[in-house]
């Protein structure tokens, strides 16, 4: 029969304010996220599903001496008995355990399948088996000895440890990252054994200072090795203040390769970057040509890793190379330090390193005398069992007898030896054959045994600086296990020094590509690729015609020189393709619609000019001082008059050769033209009609040059034409062509 209305059940509804509700169920959502999931505890750097894994194998006997079992089997238990998650969550965790190229110092021993550096995942749960490796038991050790706290599971059917021994430092050595609510953490793997020295140390000088413990612990130690590039200040005062970072690098090495050539060879990546991945990003950037030094890549790896890098060319050195790999790709990462745990009250801060090292000391010293208690009573439990059975040996004819007449024999017994009603059972429970002669003996030097231990345990409890003599002790016999001594426990990492900074010439950072400038007569430009021959049949607009044409690359600029006496630069790698007509010269820079261009060269820094104007004055200009980086170029000279026949050349020689448009010639020495920046500069040549045609500069003893038809005339002896500056000069040797722009 359904139950009525008015007998089932009301439902509590009470007013509250929306902000205060999600406040109090977000916070309670925060703080199960700080404790529960994302910080590791300080004592033994774990998070729960890690601490749970370790506990759950422990119960499933995969001690590192015992065979494997199957994941499946593993992640079956943690999640039915004590974490209620997902299965590939709790995998994912188990699987990272055991990645050496993850974790320093594995806490579990796969086999199998368990992913590699190049980022491929593990195979199934189903495939792979694990157990526990010798670091993770000493994590467990003492653990069922009252050595840390139980609490229930999360069904109360079974327990949990709140954190486990830790006898070995794997907060530090291992590392930690996790994201909680308002806080991260990120901790990266050090060495066991510097870490045994810091302790050590901390335990004689309890007040040692973080820069003397970084004496021990020089920097962090990653499972995949690299170079520390970080400065030792910086590192000191990153672990003072529990927050900082550490540039570390790829390891590299170069191989010559004979005749000249090299290669790189990288044999270390950085910590937690993906070798595949690093390979995508770096043919991703040489595509985009943001990596001009390099030529190719290769991978070359088998177990371990090599890396091949080739230079784009011979002339480059492998230092300017590898700085632009270390500047643009994850060759160099930047590793961050943010120490944000729960300390021993499960409240989350961020701790220096004497403060880490301290709590896991602390940790320790809690262990050592929960384990001390725990076996001084068992071991008094057992005196307790032994001395009643001494007293049965000592009284054994009166023992037979109470037990053979005496309906109810305990009483007498406890009555008879004055013993207690435990020793009273153990004796009713012996065996006949324990009451042989041997076995006496054994009890009585079980008991001696027991009773020195007894009071070792006893003094120890009582003594606190034998406590930390213990846990010294220790530590020594973790760093003979896991120390430098041991293959696992070697340095990986290179502590190196600050690099320095690696000037990349910019003639090789740029990459180079050959270019031909086209520009036409009405100064439209464009680019092609290639250097195009002289008599390349190239395409012009209807009405227009060849006006430049200039072999370059890429990186190189180009100067425009206009009649309006400016100086104007254009990148070559900004011009308009070769294909249609390009663009005009005026419309990527401010040349005005009526101005034309009077030169177009390939910028050479340290060159010098020569530069006039149609009315026959000018000057030497230095090539870097007509340099303008905006759009409406310099000024540099001040044209009057008419300026159509303005001349720029650059100056190639000891001799400056003018001609008018009267067809005079005149040469002079260039030391007669003075040097500007700017101006009208001095008269060259006198005209009485007309004025400037065309100039050159030459070397006066290989003589003067020009084009006449297909072939160079030159002319060595220009006596007759060999004056003063401003002077009117000469009619021009028999042949001299008859155009304005003769030396063109």
């Amino acid at each position: 029969m359904a139950k009525s209305p008015a007998s089932a059940p009301k439902s509590i509804i009470r007013d509250e304010p929306l902000a205060e509700a999600l406040g109090t169920r977000y916070l309670a959502y925060a703080l199960s996220t700080i404790m529960s999931r994302s910080l590791p505890d300080v004592r033994d750097g774990l998070k729960p599903v890690h601490r749970r894994l370790l506990y759950a194998m422990l119960r499933l006997h995969l001690d590192p001496d015992q065979g494997f079992k199957k994941c499946a089997r593993v992640v079956g238990d943690v999640i039915g008995k004590y974490h209620p998650h997902g299965d590939a969550a709790v995998y994912d965790a188990l699987v990272r355990l055991a990645q050496s190229f993850a974790v320093r110092y594995p806490l579990v021993d796969g086999q199998g399948n368990f992913g590699n550096i190049d980022g491929d995942n593990a195979a199934a749960m189903r495939y792979t088996e694990a157990r526990l490796t010798k670091v993770a038991q000493a994590l467990l050790a003492d653990i069922d000895e009252d050595a840390v706290d139980f609490r229930n599971t999360y069904d109360g059917e079974d327990q949990e440890p709140l954190v486990l021994p830790s006898a070995f430092p794997n907060l530090l050595a291992n590392g930690a990252t996790g994201i909680a609510v308002g806080m991260a953490t990120s901790i990266p793997p050090h060495n066991a054994g510097e870490l045994c020295d810091a302790l050590l140390h901390l335990i004689r000088f309890p007040k040692a200072t973080v820069g003397k413990l970084t004496e021990f612990i020089p920097g962090p130690d990653f499972p995949t090795g690299g170079v520390l590039v970080e400065p030792r200040s910086a590192i000191v005062d990153a672990y003072k203040e529990g927050r900082g970072g550490f540039r570390l690098r790829a390891r590299w090495s170069v191989e010559d390769q004979g005749r000249g050539t090299w290669q790189i060879v990288i044999t270390e990546i950085p910590w937690q970057v993906q070798k595949s991945r690093l390979i995508e990003r770096v043919a991703a950037l040489m595509e985009a040509k943001k990596l001009p030094l390099l030529g190719d890549i290769r991978d070359e790896s088998d177990e371990n890793v090599r890396l091949i890098l080739e230079p784009r060319a011979r002339n480059i050195e492998p230092e300017h190379l590898m700085a632009q790999m270390f500047q643009q790709t994850e060759l160099e990462s930047r590793i961050s330090l943010n120490m944000n745990v729960l300390d021993s009250d499960q409240t989350p801060r961020v701790m220096n390193l004497c403060e880490v090292l301290q709590a896991f000391l602390d940790h320790r010293h809690d262990v050592l005398k929960r384990v001390s208690k725990y076996r001084l009573g068992k071991i008094e439990s057992r005196l307790e069992i032994l001395e009643g059975y001494l007293a049965a040996y000592a009284n054994l004819d009166k023992v037979i007898k109470i037990i053979r007449e005496e309906d109810e024999p305990k009483p007498k017994l406890i009555k008879a030896l004055r013993i207690n009603d435990n020793q009273a059972e153990a004796i009713l429970n012996m065996r006949l054959r324990a009451l042989r002669k041997l076995e006496e003996k054994q009890i009585r030097a079980e008991h001696a045994e027991l009773t020195a231990q007894a009071k070792d345990l006893r003094a120890l409890l009582k003594n606190e600086k034998k406590r930390w003599e213990a846990i010294a002790g220790e530590i020594r016999a973790m760093r003979e296990k896991f120390g430098a001594k041991t293959e696992l426990g070697k340095r990986r990492t290179e502590i190196g020094d600050a690099p320095a900074a690696v000037v990349i010439p910019i003639d090789i950072a740029i990459e180079k590509e050959p270019v031909t400038v086209v520009c036409s007569e009405k100064g439209w430009i464009r680019g092609f690729k290639g250097h195009l021959a002289a008599d390349a049949d190239v395409k012009y607009k209807e009405g227009d015609g060849p006006g430049f044409m200039l072999h370059a690359e890429t990186t190189n600029k180009l100067l425009v020189f206009a009649t309006n006496g400016r100086f104007y630069m254009i990148g070559c790698d900004k011009l308009p393709a070769g294909r249609g007509n390009g663009e005009p010269v005026r419309l990527m820079v401010d040349l005005g619609n009526d101005q034309d261009i009077v030169q177009l060269m390939i910028h050479k820094p340290g060159r010098k000019l020569v530069v006039a104007s149609s009315d026959g004055r000018g000057f030497i200009v230095p090539e870097d001082e007509v340099i303008a980086q905006t759009r409406a170029g310099k000024q540099v000279l001040n044209v009057k008059g008419q300026v159509e026949a303005a001349v720029c050349k650059p100056v190639e020689g000891d001799s400056l050769a003018v001609i008018g448009e009267n067809r005079k010639l005149l040469i002079f020495s260039v030391k007669e033209m003075p040097v500007m920046t700017r101006g009208r500069g001095v008269k060259l040549q006198a005209y009485r009609d007309g004025g400037l045609a065309d100039l050159t500069t030459f070397n006066k003893k290989e003589g003067l040059s020009w084009q006449q038809a297909d072939r160079t005339r030159t002319e060595t002896d220009l006596t007759a034409w060999i004056g003063k500056r401003s002077q009117a000069g000469r009619l021009p040797p028999r042949g001299f062509p008859k155009k304005l722009r003769a030396f063109s």
